[in-house]
């Protein structure tokens, strides 16, 4: 199976500007654990996840204060629609993170997750698709 077969394309964008009680409740109203953060100005793209949020209110910071940039991961591996499962899988467990931004030429396309991998390989997610299929 394929990261395209995987991952969902509902992809959150944001600017960096966003504060993180903006961003979180987007990511929640969308019910996503990350948003990918594209910056105009430097024509980049980043990754703000749940676990960023997390780490900044732990750390006692204000959401409505702090930026998404502050937050942003900006070193970001991609990923793109014809990896493999498997190739996405073994970049993120050596790479510690849980998304990957897909890319095709056009930009960015999707969002796969450590969770969007293990539906697709739970047998009774198969099943399901195989039923539904039938």
């Amino acid at each position: 199976m394929l990261v395209r077969d995987a991952m969902s394309t509902v992809v959150l964008t944001i600017g960096p500007a966003h504060t993180l009680r903006q961003a979180a409740r987007l990511m929640a109203a969308r019910r996503v654990g990350a948003a990918v953060v594209l910056d105009p100005d430097t024509s980049g793209l980043g990754i703000l996840t749940e676990r960023d949020v997390l780490v900044s209110l732990g750390a006692g910071q204000d959401p409505d204060l702090e930026s998404a940039a502050a937050h942003t991961t900006t070193d970001v591996v991609f990923a793109a629609p014809t990896w493999t499962l498997e190739e996405a899988a073994d970049t993120m467990a050596h790479g510690d993170f849980r998304h990957l931004i897909v890319l095709d030429a056009q930009g960015p396309v999707g969002v796969v997750s450590v969770r969007d991998i293990i539906r697709c390989w739970t047998p009774g997610r198969r099943r399901t698709e195989a039923a539904l299929a039938g």
